[in-house]
């Protein structure tokens, strides 16, 4: 009996230890194989394209410098370097933009698909390469081919990342399209406003012209011109729609000498954008004899696009136009291919976009084009309707952003600058500027479409008439700019940027001011500011939103019978300085009432129409200044007024913040709700690929969507928009900028770059980063000689 004991212990040691053996070699097995596809950022690699060897330094941040003979073998190198750190992203980007996310990810993606092939990206992408000069074919060329070198030997070797095994499928080849593509997806992020034409129309079909007229943007100064047509219903129509979301856009600024410790310009820029792993932006550094810039780029594009040289330095925000323009379309009820235009029916373009779909047959799909652009109404279904919408957008034109770039990296002065700026059409930017020589500059530069007869973007435009349509863009030297204004400083946040005298329209949509504010506020205050302040000033959680509203709620409530609960809620927000600070209670608080507040004014409007609702908040803020200050407004006095609104607001947010926080306020505190985690896009298919993908738990951070410190979340908290990448720069020391990129350089969770800038980007801590003297690892890209 103790024998048979005995030999079943050894067997279940035996077994254990073989399980054990197994398990460690499948570990290092599997952990050799990810490994595999770490970048390699020291050694030697053959480039058999390459006209002679380059030099890639890679620096205790991540960040690639290269230096090259010439500019053939700096965009190839350029493009075999992204590769290394950002293949999978590259691939997920092209597929996105141009409508093969089905291919790989199967039915889940059939909408995506759709919408996409509708926009058509792909082929605005296509028909800008046909007018692209030779040299920036050249280097389009140049970098595909260095991602297909990269590509490559990623095959051949079994070392692609790891996502590729993961979702089943190989990359094709890169091409210059795929590139373009990319770049207008950008254009698209960045919006143009045609989801609040359809919002407008859903208003004016479903409330009286009052009532809708209050959530407009800008009161209509005539009467709406179309409502009298078969109308088109805006949520069986866009019920599918990928609109870009509504918090992308930014702060710049830059600051005279005048102003400055230093007696040069300063110049600030941070994107917001969407926060994720990996990040938008790739940081590198660039460099030949004709130009030697750093700073940072899209993942599949070549050259800078933000950032500086030795002489200048620039940045951009979302000047945030009206580029989109929604028209109404009378088809032939005879023949669904024609429209009506002049009296006369004219033949619409039919465009076969055959979808691929994994794991399943391929759908014939087909767009339908008029004069304006495609028709976007019925890309989830065919709604078989009198009438259509279609989209006339810059962005669907052949367009030249690369060209600029490569302008804009070589410029050294304002005026070879803005000569490079004449080629950048899309998306428009809030472009500022500063050089050594002192200059400080700003431009609104873009195709900003020229609406005539006081036609102004409210709403979709009939089609059938040539009187509705766009008469050009505003010409290139007419358009907003500023050089060296007196206050000694130019500053954007996505508000605002013209007078009301300025003789074109540019926009009905603007952020909401409050970044814009404090950024003015601080700039103005101080005539001696240094790169810390500016850090510091990319940094700040001024709510000035809160300092504006606040005092009139606590006003408004001052008479009402309130709750011990109500009324300590009321003392702590009285005792506060109005810091989006993370370990304090106000900003929980009252970031929950806002958007309480906002979800009662709003309740009857469907859920699925509130995505078209851009810019909501602007409008929000506009009923309430009314309200408090005495006058009538519909969407108020429906819910029984202001007093009545704010107060069953207030109910509703300590009922949940008691659900969620407990009972004691002492222990509420913003950063237990508002975090930030940079969450990978495939991390949720599995747990197992959320532990590995989403390596660092989420982190409490300051700030929120109207402070500087750009902190944008979602409903669950989850900072998910914000400043993609910030940027100081001092004109007294071009060589030297200072940068923070979350999470971080690399795509490969693996790597010593993949979340290393969280903590940095939470805390702003940022690092230095030079154009020379450059110290890190060193690769040798080789050129093979043919004998």
């Amino acid at each position: 009996m103790k024998r048979k004991k005995r030999n079943k212990k050894k067997i279940v040691l035996f077994s254990f230890s073989v399980l054990l053996i197994v398990s460690i070699f499948l570990f290092l097995f599997v952990n050799a194989y990810i490994n595999r596809s770490l970048a390699l950022v020291e050694g030697k690699i053959e480039l058999p394209m390459l006209k002679k060897d380059v030099l890639v330094r890679t620096d205790d941040n991540g960040v690639p410098h290269i230096q090259a003979a010439n500019e053939h073998d700096l965009y190839m190198a350029q493009g075999y370097v992204q590769a290394q750190h950002r293949l999978f992203q590259m691939e997920m980007s092209r597929r996105q933009a141009s409508g093969t996310l089905s291919e790989v990810a199967g039915e889940s993606a059939i909408d995506h698909d759709k919408y996409f092939r509708t926009l058509g990206l792909r082929r605005a992408a296509t028909k800008s390469y046909d007018v692209y000069s030779t040299e920036a074919k050249q280097v389009l060329d140049a970098f595909a081919a260095g991602v297909n070198a990269y590509l490559t030997e990623a095959i051949e070797t079994n070392s692609l990342p790891i996502e590729f095994t993961l979702m089943g499928f190989k990359p094709e080849k890169w091409t210059p399209i795929d590139s373009l593509t990319i770049g207008k997806y950008m254009a698209f992020d960045l919006g143009g406003h045609w989801e609040r034409q359809a919002f407008n129309y859903y208003l004016l079909q479903n409330y009286n012209k009052e009532e809708a007229y209050e959530l407009f943007p800008s009161y209509p100064s005539g009467k709406p011109v179309i409502m009298n047509e078969q109308p088109v219903s805006v949520i069986d129509s866009f019920e599918n729609a990928i609109i870009p979301h509504a918090f992308n856009g930014s702060n710049n600024w830059v600051v005279s000498g005048e102003k400055t410790e230093s007696g040069l310009p300063l110049l600030a820029d941070d994107p917001h954008l969407g926060l994720a792993t990996p990040s938008i932006w790739l940081q590198m550094h660039l460099e030949t004899e004709s130009q030697n810039v750093s700073g940072v780029i899209f993942a599949g594009v070549p050259g800078i696009i933000l950032g500086h040289n030795d002489q200048i330095a620039w940045g951009v925000t979302n000047t945030g136009p009206d580029v989109q323009q929604l028209y109404l379309e009378k088809r032939n009820p005879e023949d669904t291919t024609e429209f009506l235009y002049e009296e006369e029916w004219e033949q619409a373009k039919i465009i076969d976009e055959p979808i691929k779909v994994k794991d399943g047959e391929t759908i014939d799909y087909q767009v339908i084009e008029t004069r304006h652009g495609p028709v976007v109404s019925e890309f989830a279904k065919d709604t078989g309707k009198d009438n259509v919408l279609s989209l006339k957008w810059t962005a669907l034109e052949p367009t030249t952003e690369l060209e600029a770039i490569l302008e804009i990296n070589r410029a050294n002065d304002w005026k070879s600058f803005e000569q490079g700026l004449e080629k950048f059409l899309v998306p428009a930017q809030n472009f500022v500027f500063a050089s050594t020589d002192g200059t400080i500059a700003y431009k609104a530069n873009g195709n900003i479409p020229i609406y005539q007869n006081g036609n102004d973007a409210l709403l979709p435009l009939p089609g059938w008439k040539e009187s509705y349509e766009w008469k050009g863009y505003i010409p290139f030297d007419e358009l907003p700019i500023m050089i060296n204004p007196k206050k000694g400083y130019i500053a954007t946040a996505n508000n605002k940027i013209t007078t009301d005298d300025y003789p074109y329209h540019i926009s009905n949509v603007w952020a909401q001011p409050y970044r814009y504010e404090r950024i003015a506020e601080v700039l103005d205050a101080s005539h001696s500011l240094t790169v810390e302040d500016m850090k510091g000033l990319q940094m700040d959680d001024k709510n000035l939103q809160a300092k504006e509203f606040l005092p009139l709620f606590l006003e408004a409530l001052n008479q009402l019978e309130l709750t011990t609960q109500e009324e300590k809620a009321l003392e702590i927000l009285r005792n506060w300085d109005y810091q989006d600070d993370s370990t304090a209670a106000q900003p929980l608080l009252f970031h929950y009432w806002m958007d309480k507040i906002e979800a009662i004014i709003y309740q009857d409007i469907p859920e699925e129409m509130m995505d078209l609702f851009g810019s909501r908040g602007q409008t929000t803020d506009q009923l309430l200044r009314k309200a408090l200050h005495g006058e009538s407004t519909f969407w108020i006095d429906e819910q029984g007024g202001m007093e009545r609104l704010l107060q069953e607001s207030l109910r509703k947010t300590l009922k949940k913040l008691n659900e969620d926080y407990g009972s004691d306020m002492k222990n509420w505190q913003w950063g237990d709700y508002h975090q930030v985690q940079f969450v990978h896009p495939l991390s949720g298919i599995h747990p197992v690929l959320e532990f590995f993908f989403n390596n660092q738990d989420p982190v409490p951070v300051d700030g929120s969507a109207v402070t500087p410190m750009a902190a944008s979340y979602e409903e669950n908290g989850l900072v998910d928009h914000g400043a993609s990448w910030r940027f100081v720069i001092d004109m007294a020391s071009p060589k030297s900028g200072y940068h923070i990129v979350g999470p971080g350089q690399s795509g490969h969770f693996k790597s010593d770059w993949y979340h290393d800038q969280v903590d940095d980007w939470v805390t702003g801590n940022y690092h230095k980063t030079q154009l020379d003297d450059v110290k890190g690892k060193t690769l040798i890209l080789q050129s093979v000689k043919n004998d």
